[in-house]
């Protein structure tokens, strides 16, 4: 049975998901669902694909609270690059820095939390190995940034 929102609702910002590994994609779909998160969920899986869904967004003239992301998730090791290109390129595109960005990625490296800081991450997540502590740690950030964060839109 399904429900319809009345086009008075405010519609809920999406969040994109920058992934290459279907795996991981899937368990964080599953722990965003049982946190009750019901925010569209967009995906990239390559640095190719990410850089076009924010051309997208931009060409589209989307902003905060409306139409553009209310998080980023992303992994730093992706099949085309680093998904460390894709944070600086966010963070310093006018439009697109205020979208929060956290890293979630297998590497716990100190180099490239340093660099995910300078570059503006807000957050940098390890993804643990373990099946509940994955599912946790994804339930927990997703309540965080797509429901209690606060934006500043526009």
């Amino acid at each position: 049975m399904s429900a319809t929102i009345p086009s008075s609702a405010p519609s809920l910002s999406p969040i994109l998901i920058i992934e290459d590994n279907d795996d991981h994609l899937c368990l964080t779909l599953e722990a965003l669902e049982e946190a009750g998160v019901s925010n569209p969920i967009h995906t990239a899986v390559s640095l190719q694909a990410a850089r076009a869904r924010l051309q997208e967004y931009q060409e589209r003239g989307l902003t905060l609270g409306d139409g553009l992301p209310c998080v980023i998730l992303l992994d730093i090791r992706l099949p085309d690059g680093s998904g460390m290109d894709i944070l600086r390129e966010t963070k310093q595109n006018a439009k697109l820095s205020q979208i929060p960005v956290v890293i979630l990625t297998s590497s716990a490296d100190t180099p490239d939390i340093k660099r995910a800081y300078l570059l503006g991450a807000n957050s940098y997540l390890v993804k643990p190995v373990v099946f509940d502590e994955f599912h946790q740690k994804i339930r927990e950030a997703g309540l965080y940034w797509a429901l209690l964060n606060q934006t500043c839109a526009d």
